[in-house]
């Protein structure tokens, strides 16, 4: 754990001696540092929806030895995290997780304007757990199949992905992510505003969804025509979403598209240039097309997601996915006479 000199020596000493004591394991990944989920003890599944509580304006240097205590307090607690920024401060917000809504609702009147240091009232309600985000500004050239294995390729969790056109050809299309939760979208939505992700202009953004934002979708939408299903749970898209991309498929297709324009076999060169605490791991890439005039290079984010797929093949994915949309954009231009 790395700690910086403006942390209160005396909280860092505190929280060292609690987790001592109590043997109480807390996890930081991702940017946030984790108890529970499940806890030590724990029998069956996770608690149902509207368990979770949002916990706001803490002060930086008060950590879980105070929190956790004060909210099992009022009943068990199935999870409880706080995020966190890389020197060690709390980023002033957390969440609650109890085993009923009831224990939920009594956090919640109990805490909300809790001065938890004296002059310090926190705000404790009930978390929204918002779960679909906007990719707004992609290129009008974007594909489903390209979105969909590149956020497979830099994200986790994702459930589906619609599409939908600009009211014009040319302009930017936009894109709306389902996750299987707030967590996972919230990590997505870092994810992708951190990386470079080569599928649209310099004014690509990734927000939130507006519930009238997705009113006005949904009403522009025709009617679903089909549904997939990931992880037990059903969900209707506009047309049938492609299945995620290997690395193979996406190097077929490229390999094809490369012969079918007398180029050779494209190499690929993948490193990793940074590793952050919370797990993400910062690719550079280069690709060389033998009969293409320059290598194509970018950079890209990838996690680790323990399902087969290495860091290196997912940083190539990208990679290939960056030289498809090339070469479908410039090709005609970019080729040396033969």
């Amino acid at each position: 754990q790395v700690w910086t000199n403006g942390i209160n020596e005396a909280s860092k000493m505190a929280l060292l001696a609690w987790e001592k004591e109590t043997g109480i394991e807390l996890v930081q990944i991702n940017g946030q540092r984790r108890y529970g989920g499940p806890p030590p003890g724990w029998a069956g599944g996770p608690p149902p929806a509207g368990t979770e509580v949002y916990i706001a304006r803490l002060p930086q240097d008060v950590y879980e030895n105070t929190l956790i205590p004060l909210f099992q307090s009022v009943g068990k607690l199935y999870e409880f995290r706080l995020m966190m920024t890389f020197s060690g401060l709390n980023r002033g917000f957390a969440y609650a997780r109890y085993a009923s809504p009831q224990d939920a609702r009594r956090a919640i009147a109990a805490f909300h304007r809790f001065q938890v240091r004296e002059g310090c009232a926190i705000v404790v309600c009930r978390s929204t757990q918002k779960r679909e985000l906007v990719l707004s500004g992609l290129a009008a050239s974007v594909s489903q199949p390209e979105l969909e294995a590149m956020l497979q390729a830099v994200t986790e969790g994702i459930c589906s992905v619609t599409l939908h056109a600009g009211p014009c050809q040319r302009q930017p299309k936009l894109a709306v992510l389902k996750y299987r939760s707030h967590e996972a979208a919230a990590l997505a939505k870092k994810a992708l505003m951190e990386g470079n992700l080569r599928l649209g202009e310099a004014g690509m953004r990734v927000d939130w969804l507006d519930p009238q934002l997705k009113k006005k979708l949904q009403h522009w939408e025709a009617e679903p025509s089909s549904s997939w299903e990931q992880g037990g749970e059903s969900l209707a898209v506009p047309r049938p979403a492609a299945l995620p991309l290997s690395l193979q498929n996406v190097l077929e297709h490229l390999n094809k598209l490369c012969w079918k324009h007398h180029l050779r076999t494209p190499l690929f060169i993948t490193k990793c240039v940074q590793v952050n605490p919370n797990g993400w791991q910062r690719f550079w890439y280069q690709v060389v097309i033998p009969g293409y005039r320059e290598p194509v290079s970018g950079f890209t984010w990838v996690s680790q997601d323990g399902q087969g797929q290495s860091e290196h093949e997912k940083a190539k994915v990208v990679a290939a996915l960056h030289i498809l949309r090339l070469l479908g954009e410039s090709l005609h231009s970019q080729l040396p006479a033969f």
